[in-house]
């Protein structure tokens, strides 16, 4: 009597790689179906090491949040895989409840709150009743450190926005995850407030290990807090890297202007200020000096009040940049100048 070989084959079962970083990106597409496909991430890889605050950066559309959710588990990768700790990450097709044991995710619209219920309660729900000392005690150390044990007999619809944020990362740490995922953590945040809050992010990382992943597209708000910056563009990692080598020496344009309103000036504009190159050229504002001389060929086109500074729109016809000076302006509009500057990044692309 012959056998029938079945058609169907056993899925092998995952295999840990080693030598790789905490989170392993590696050739990871995501494209949405629909009347037109979307490719939301397109051929990414990167590696998120332990025990750092990694932030993903770009313009609105990019892709940063689309990512944080791969890594999480939330989406299924169209293509290429990530793993954490070596092993694969499980999704929606291999788990009831989607999203990595050992992560936490906070969103910016604070999904998982109850709003009607007490800061104490939302945070204090997460721990089982087993052990009730335990429950008391991890609650109250969690909020203190996040400094809002103040407010746990308070309702979280009575608080403000950043006060929202410190109950919503209290409840996603208050069971010791081994990464952090914070999608536009400051966006509800007055900037009066974001700098606490980034010093006591970063103070729980070099006490714990945490790791801390978070997404903004507001570069001013992450280059001080993170070790670690990936840059995005139309689904695609374009820049990563340590916060002051991307922000001095930027590899694109776009990166340049992301991280510091830089000029961006084409090549003849560039020789107009006495540059010998055939290439783009990127000035940072900070790094432009003006010199006043009434023979000089540029001139003080306009002063802008940008608060902690002002800015200086200088030039001529032949190019036009963007100066920064903090304090009381020295020239005014229709001031004859010298334009000299500290360095300038030349683009080979």
């Amino acid at each position: 009597m012959s056998t029938t070989s079945s058609s169907c084959q056993l899925v092998p079962q995952d295999v840990q790689q080693h030598g790789l970083p905490l989170i392993h990106v590696q050739q990871v597409s995501c494209v949405f179906e629909g009347k037109e496909d979307v490719v939301a991430v397109d051929q990414v890889s990167v590696g998120i090491t332990e025990n750092s605050i990694t932030a993903i950066i770009g313009a609105s559309g990019s892709g940063k949040s689309t990512l944080l959710k791969l890594i999480y588990g939330l989406i299924e990768p169209t293509e290429g895989e990530i793993r954490y700790r070596g092993w694969l990450v499980p999704t929606r097709k291999d788990k009831l409840i989607p999203g990595h044991d050992a992560m936490k995710m906070v969103s910016q619209n604070f999904d998982d709150l109850n709003l009607f219920a007490k800061v104490w309660d939302n945070v204090a729900s997460q721990l089982s009743n087993i052990d009730l000392e335990y429950k008391q005690r991890k609650t109250e150390e969690t909020l203190q450190k996040l400094q809002i044990l103040h407010l746990s007999q308070k309702r979280v619809a009575d608080l403000s926005g950043g006060e929202r944020q410190r109950v919503a990362i209290s409840r996603a740490l208050v069971n010791d995850p081994e990464v952090l995922l914070m999608d536009e953590p400051f966006n509800q945040v007055d900037a009066a407030f974001r700098d606490a809050l980034q010093q006591d992010i970063k103070q729980i990382v070099a006490d714990t290990g945490l790791t801390v992943l978070l997404v903004s597209h507001d570069p001013s708000e992450v280059l001080a807090m993170s070790d670690q910056l990936i840059v995005m563009k139309d689904g695609k990692i374009i820049d990563d890297g340590k916060p002051k080598d991307l922000y001095f020496k930027p590899s694109n344009r776009y990166t340049a202007q992301l991280l510091a309103k830089s000029n961006i000036l084409t090549a003849d504009e560039a020789r107009a200020l006495g540059l010998d190159t055939s290439s783009s050229v990127a000035i940072h504002q900070e790094d432009i000096s003006l010199i006043g001389d009434d023979s000089a060929p540029f001139q003080v086109q306009e002063i802008k009040f940008r608060g902690m500074y002002y800015e200086y729109v200088v030039g001529n016809e032949a190019v036009s940049l963007r100066a920064a000076k903090i304090g009381t302006p020295d020239y005014v509009k229709g001031d004859k100048v010298q334009i000299s500057f500290e360095r300038h990044v030349v683009f080979t692309s």
